[in-house]
């Protein structure tokens, strides 16, 4: 799984201290967003990748994996059936 980069995190919280405190210029308010913005690509990609090897199952034992996910899995030669 793809871990999000602590100094993204780092920085994203300086800039959420400064707004609290003072107000930020144009170039730190456009940098928050670009941090934003791979801040949840990098969150997305690891969910995805989470989901995408998860594989569930009943009570009974028997898999309910959807087919989706399934052929995904299969794809990434992650399945063997």
């Amino acid at each position: 799984m793809s871990e999000i980069d602590p100094k993204l995190i780092a920085r994203i919280n300086e800039l959420a201290a400064k707004a609290k405190r003072d107000q930020l210029t144009a170039e730190e308010t456009a940098e928050r967003q670009e941090l934003r913005h791979a801040y949840l690509e990098q969150f997305r990609a690891g969910f995805r990748t989470q989901v995408e090897n998860m594989r569930l199952f009943d009570q009974q034992g028997q898999e309910v994996t959807p087919e989706k996910v399934r052929q995904i899995q299969r794809d990434k030669n992650l399945r063997d059936d």
